[in-house]
């Protein structure tokens, strides 16, 4: 890790207008890189980890202090490429150009496995960059939040007329993005009970507010979750244990979910803790890895068969995307039926493809100046620019009440084909006329409409069975950076583990000028516009319909 290269003052953006960068664009990755490092926001700064268990900024201090210094030096026509968090190379390109290009975790498909991935991480020639981690845009556990939301919205929807009130609701895991199940579940009026097995974790989201209670006890777990949902009131505790022993504890006491999923760090089994004592397992991590990885395995497929008993009691079971099942699946549970389906869907089948077809997808954006009040200004000139959208008002009251600001100030917002340009450039007129303090970094999270391929999530169950197809995310990052984006990645692994995705991020930096306004006019047409062709192409009406609608271009016709 060259921890001699490590600064002395813990890591954090800076704000305001000084640049330390010969332009606004790799100032903007600079600090987005700083942001992701901030002890606020990583989960282990230290090892330059921010979230999804390992998921790194940079491949180690050496290698941030020369990302540092060529960010600084880049020329406005110039490009800086990043492999696997290292800077390999500046090259002379344009100013409407790139001025980043990452990639992240990349093997030849036939070497795209967990263990070879560890050799070479072990050796310092690779990192894993999750999905926001290596690509400098996470913006802290409210990067999820809204997908999450928008996930139980349509839980309550669809099984129980429109609101989780009076509901209860069970997963596990409160580390970075996983935070956001509990306060998504209150937002959509409902109870949840989140397992964590390690306290620290615990604490830091009930201090950020994501927590409402923290419990060390089941049978007072129990108790305050049915008290709640009793009185129909939006409440959620966090229990200090292990999911692997609390999920068949809590059948045992006779308690069925209404609703039940997961989101542990399951996709490494280095990452997902087993029973027993958090710091003696730790220990055994680091003392014998395999003896954890084996025991991390055998706790998984306990852990999911619990989910499965619930399901078969009648809670509604989802999957959140982290591989659990397939973790599962490899230790020898059964978890899909004779027609190969999972037992229990993934999250996106079940409940936000509609939304992809449609372009729809994590959009973000944070505020360099640091300032809150520019969030709160671009949250006003949102809601003025789409003001007969009920349901975005509904997120941004219940955000701005709920959600605190974590290292730079940034907002997530679902937004579709349309949508997005027309509100990039809104942003940019903002920046133009001085109403927010500095420029404004947009982009979103990878897992998005049209910049993934991930068949155990977001391409799981695809109506013409192209799954694992992955030309899609190739073509989205090829996309953007001929559309203008300013930074650009590709990735492999994030969020399901090595070899069991592919996925691009896209970011670009709202200026002000007259000259970024065309570039955000294209590129925040052409990303959004790959979700729906990937939808229409594989035989989706809604999809088919959202192009000929929108004047979206298919060859060979809609």
């Amino acid at each position: 890790m060259y921890y001699e290269y490590q600064p002395k003052e813990p890591v954090k953006a800076a704000h305001g207008t000084t640049l330390r960068c010969k332009t606004w664009e790799a100032e903007a990755a600079l600090r987005m890189l700083e942001n992701n490092l901030d002890p606020a926001v990583a989960l282990v700064p230290n090892e330059l980890i921010v979230y999804g268990g390992a998921g790194r900024a940079a491949r180690n201090w050496k290698e941030y202090q020369t990302i540092v210094s060529a960010l600084k030096s880049l020329e406005a026509d110039e490009t800086l490429l990043v492999q696997s968090g290292k800077a390999v190379g500046v090259i002379r390109t344009w100013a409407h150009a790139p001025r980043v290009l990452i990639a992240n975790s990349n093997l030849v498909p036939a070497w795209s496995t967990q263990e070879y991935f560890d050799e070479l991480d072990k050796k310092g020639l690779m990192m894993y960059g999750q999905m926001t981690a290596g690509s400098w845009i996470y913006i802290a556990t409210q990067g999820i939040l809204q997908g999450t939301y928008e996930t139980f919205a349509a839980v309550a929807d669809q099984h129980f007329g429109g609101s989780l009130r009076g509901t209860i609701t069970v997963t596990a895991g409160l580390g970075g993005m996983s935070g956001a199940q509990p306060l998504a579940v209150t937002m959509n009026d409902g109870v949840c009970l989140v397992v964590e097995a390690i306290r620290a974790r615990v604490e830091q989201k009930v201090r950020e507010g994501y927590v409402d209670q923290l419990v060390d006890n089941l049978e007072d777990a129990i108790r305050v979750i049915k008290q709640a949902a009793a009185e129909q009131k939006p409440w959620s505790v966090g229990l200090v244990g292990n999911a692997a022993t609390v999920l068949p504890q809590l059948l045992s006491y006779g308690l069925r979910p209404d609703v039940v999923t997961d989101q542990t760090s399951a996709h490494d089994l280095m990452d997902y803790l087993p029973e027993g004592d958090p710091d003696e397992v730790l220990a055994l991590r680091q003392r014998d890895p395999e003896a954890f990885k084996r025991q991390a395995l055998q706790a998984i497929m306990k852990h999911c068969q619990a989910i499965l008993d619930m399901q078969r009691a009648g809670s509604i079971a989802l999957d959140y995307g982290n591989n659990l099942r397939g973790q599962a699946e490899k230790g020898g549970l059964q978890v899909r039926d004779e027609y190969g389906q999972f037992l229990y869907p993934g999250f996106v089948p079940a409940y936000i493809r509609p939304l992809f077809c449609e372009g729809k997808g994590p959009f973000r954006w944070a505020a360099l100046s640091g300032d809150p009040q520019d969030i709160l200004r671009i949250d006003r000139a949102l809601l003025e620019t789409f003001p007969d959208n009920a349901g975005l008002r509904r997120w941004i009251e219940k955000a701005q009440a709920k959600v605190p600001f974590i290292g730079l100030p940034a907002r997530v917002c679902w937004l579709g084909y349309g949508e997005r340009e027309k509100f990039g450039l809104v942003i940019n007129d903002l920046v133009a006329r001085g109403e927010v303090k500095a420029p404004i970094v947009i982009g979103r999270d990878h897992l998005d409409c049209g910049s993934v391929a991930s068949p155990n999530r977001e391409t799981e169950g695809m109506k013409d069975g192209s799954d694992a197809v992955a030309d899609w995310p190739l073509l989205n990052a090829l996309a953007n950076c001929a559309s203008g984006a300013d930074w650009v990645s590709l990735h492999n692994g994030g969020g399901v583990g090595i070899g069991n995705s592919t996925h691009a991020g896209m970011v670009i930096v709202a200026t002000g000028t007259p000259e970024k306004a065309e570039r955000l006019r294209r590129v925040l047409t052409t990303d959004p516009g790959m979700g729906v062709f990937r939808h229409a192409d594989a035989g989706y009406e809604l999809a088919q319909q959202i192009a000929e609608e929108r004047g979206v271009k298919i060859p060979g016709g809609n």
